[in-house]
């Protein structure tokens, strides 16, 4: 029986697969197995991979033929994975050696759904510490009281899928796969219906993973018309949370948190290539008279002027033609 499975997208990472690869290692025991989904590299990481294959213990690597980003690599290595539990890392992201056992011990110990962790945040050759935001820390909780409040930042803005560890029965119950296809912001879909779906989780202060900043290749650093997924990833959280029992008390967080976001790209635009901003601000002005008009309102409301100035003049601004709704 594996005990965990760890999946591990890689695309175009060739300078830092080596140092992934090195941390789980230190990470190995018989009954983990380590999925490396190489995401149709174009550089040396297919060969570093293929090497990882046959001298990292328990290791399985799985090629795609196409790329498919990161939600879809993620997937292919849920579908591939046969372990009680399943945990991710990105492949050029890294751990401290005998992370994996800790977390293992830490889910069998609490006995829930899943379990959230604190990561470190490596800049250049900066360090801090990040730490989920629930002060609770050891004990069972239901993921949904850790949604709100909407005006601070809760368990859902910490929407890193390598944060943590799953039960296999999120998979058998549909909750843990991703979007497929969505190029930015898939965790935040998936952490809003991990925390509506699941029954239990709990947070902990495990520090073990190292989670790499500002790299070059990310998408995070390219303003391509990649980074405009973040509007189909957050119209699929106002739909599904507006769907819910609780679409009352939940959407006012989670369509604060949509603005906010639109704000964040609309203050950093000059980041983006000239025809990426302006569908930017064509998309996020639609997507604003998308939402629940009164909730916006009130989320419009709570904000500070400067953002709530910058949102209220793109919601007035004309829509483009031929921009979807």
């Amino acid at each position: 029986m594996v005990k965990l499975s760890v999946i591990v997208p890689f695309y175009n990472v060739q300078q830092y697969a080596p140092d992934t690869l090195k941390s789980l290692r230190a990470n190995a025991r018989e009954d983990f197995e380590f999925i490396l989904v190489d995401d149709c590299s174009r550089d040396e990481t297919p060969d570093i991979l293929a090497r990882a294959e046959r001298e990292l213990p328990g290791a399985v690597h799985v090629r795609h033929e196409q790329n498919g980003g990161l939600a879809t690599a993620r997937n292919t290595g849920i579908d591939r994975a046969r372990g009680e539990y399943l945990t991710f890392l990105d492949g050029d992201d890294w751990l401290a050696p005998g992370y994996f056992p800790q977390l293992v011990g830490a889910i069998e110990e609490l006995g829930v759904d899943f379990v959230r962790t604190d990561h470190v945040q490596c800049t250049a050759r900066a360090r801090s510490i990040h730490r989920v935001p629930n002060g609770r820390r050891g004990v069972a909780m239901n993921p949904r009281d850790a949604i709100l409040p909407a005006d601070r930042s809760t368990s859902v803005d910490y929407a890193y899928a390598w944060a943590g560890v799953y039960h296999r029965r999120l998979v058998e119950r549909g909750v843990l796969h991703f979007t497929d296809g969505l190029r930015t912001a898939e965790d935040r879909p998936w952490i809003w219906k991990l925390h509506r779906e699941a029954d239990s989780f709990a947070t902990v202060g495990l520090l073990g993973v190292f989670y790499r900043r500002g790299v070059a290749s990310s998408l995070t650093q390219i303003g391509d018309v990649r980074q405009l997924d973040f509007i189909r990833a957050f119209d699929q959280v106002i739909a599904e949370t507006a769907a819910d029992r609780d679409a009352d008390k939940l959407l006012p967080k989670a369509v604060r948190t949509y603005c906010a976001i639109i704000s964040h790209h609309l203050g950093s635009i000059e980041r983006f290539e000239p025809a990426v901003a302006r569908k930017l601000k064509s998309m996020s002005a639609v997507a604003l008279r998308r939402m629940p008009q009164d909730v916006l309102d009130e989320a419009l409301d709570s904000m500070d002027i400067q953002r709530a100035t910058r949102l209220r003049r793109l919601r007035r601004r004309p829509a483009a033609a031929g921009v979807a709704a």
